[in-house]
């Protein structure tokens, strides 16, 4: 049994116009252990997607069908007591800014003891015992002093390193990690990504990585799905989709990383913008953008298929492989 297994979720906004869908037909499993990518310009759906697995999606949100599997259970047909029990505890949410995440007022020890007694039946001195070997597990220095410091008085990869202690402080199996080096110089986001994958491999936790940076993924996932106005458009190994990526979006994610161009150059970039969850295109949501747009991805949406070894919901590439099976 997958560790996770997300279903057709469908996620749907109510305004006063009537609703709109932010997620569609999203569907995947994850293992236990495995790195998840999920990749996608601003307004594609990642972090609705990440806070629906926690069912976090607050009104006007609702999770209109679908299916969030943790073990077999239903996720999005619990109540908020029982999910308590998994949220914070079996799974744990990092979030972009830690310092929208820790509480400016209290001490990172306070900040900790109190999640643990949250969810454990434990002293105070036991949760502070508890606190300082995670607070060791991702290396920070001096941590019995960090312990008694507030969130303004450590940098902001120290902050960073923190958040994710105490995502690590229940020993949770899965972990969702929504952009979480954001506000970080490069030289800090490769060392918070290189502690995220070592803490994965040491304690076998599967991790889910939100980001829209391609680099990143390569680095750290074994899986990515690339997600476009809601849906899903490709999925398969992130080695494959880095080194032959098939649908048109995901090739111009590609090709707008800035070592795909050469110095002084300018930098390659997708054309026009994401359109809006009530302003959607016939058919296909890219086909305003694509420089491969055909007839059909004005009439329908393109389904997932499979092609190579990756699934891509793209007319182009089924049109391709039907042409190949022919002639073979």
């Amino acid at each position: 049994m997958p560790l996770l297994e997300v279903n057709n979720l469908e996620v749907c906004f109510g305004l006063r116009q009537g609703s709109v869908t932010a997620l569609r037909d999203i569907s995947f499993q994850l293992e236990r252990g495995e790195r998840l990518g999920i990749v996608g310009e601003s307004g594609a759906g990642k972090s609705v997607l990440g806070f629906s697995i926690i069912n976090l999606i607050s009104r006007p949100g609702f999770i209109n069908k679908g299916e969030v599997l943790f073990e077999g259970k239903n996720l999005a047909a619990l109540k908020n007591k029982e999910m308590r029990t998994i949220r914070g505890n079996r799974i744990a949410m990092i979030f972009q800014d830690p310092m929208m995440t820790l509480n400016p007022v209290l001490t990172i020890g306070d900040q900790m003891v109190e999640c643990l007694r949250a969810h454990r039946k434990i002293s105070k001195q036991d949760a502070r015992v508890i606190s300082l070997q995670k607070l060791k597990q991702v290396y920070i220095p001096s941590p019995d002093t960090r312990l008694d410091q507030y969130p303004h008085e450590l940098s902001g990869g120290m902050r960073q390193r923190i958040v994710i202690a105490i995502g690590l402080l229940l020993d949770p199996d899965l972990i969702i990690a929504d952009e979480p080096t954001t506000a970080l110089d490069v030289t800090i986001q490769a060392e918070i990504m290189e502690l995220m994958v070592e803490l994965c491999e040491r304690n076998n936790v599967a991790l889910i990585l939100i980001t829209h940076d391609l680099g990143v993924v390569s680095e750290v996932t074994q899986r990515t799905i690339v997600m476009y106005a809601g849906r899903v458009i490709e999925e398969g190994p992130t080695k494959e989709i880095i080194n032959d990526a098939q649908h048109p979006y995901t090739q111009g994610l590609i090709n707008a990383l800035p070592q795909m161009a050469l110095p002084g150059q300018r930098l390659n970039q997708i054309r026009g913008t994401m359109p809006g969850l009530n302003d959607l295109p016939s058919g296909c949501a890219f086909s305003p953008r694509c420089d491969y747009v055909l007839p059909a991805c004005h009439e329908a949406i393109p389904a997932l298929t499979k092609s190579g070894g990756c699934n891509v919901a793209c007319h182009l590439v089924t049109e391709q492989n039907n042409l190949s099976e022919v002639n073979e």
